[in-house]
């Protein structure tokens, strides 16, 4: 494990209860530090109260979107350098190009493994 990985904190936003633990335990097994979210409105509190290193996203959630949520943490000066990872059931070309026109760095669906989860958040800290 590298020393990045030990250090760095992950903001999970992820409405559904079940995918929120399975995302966190994913990510606690891999050594990150694990903040949940069960909404966009609550890890835009979060990212100002928290220094981020990485913020892993769904797109479909009451109230504001993952799309939404990425606009707003790429247009505030505090978060605008944080990674964004989109983990989304939406799985066409379409809303991977528009997840990244929003702001995110890297585009994920579901289902996914705890490698691909992991590989996509490595892949933006090199």
């Amino acid at each position: 494990m590298s020393i990045t990985t030990l250090l760095s904190t992950i903001l999970i936003v992820e409405d559904s209860p079940s995918e929120l633990e399975l995302m966190s335990h994913y990510l606690k097994e891999s050594g990150f530090n694990v903040i949940k979210a069960n909404g966009a409105k609550e890890a835009l509190e979060k990212a100002m109260e928290q220094k981020l290193d990485f913020v892993v996203t769904d797109v479909v959630m009451p109230g504001m979107s993952g799309f939404e949520l990425c606009r707003a943490l790429k247009r505030n000066p505090a978060t605008e350098k944080v990674p964004i990872v989109v983990c989304s059931s939406k799985n066409q070309e379409i809303d991977r190009l528009w997840a990244m026109r929003q702001g995110a760095d890297a585009y994920i669906t579901k289902p996914y493994t705890r490698d691909q989860l992991v590989r996509a958040i490595k892949s933006l800290s090199m």
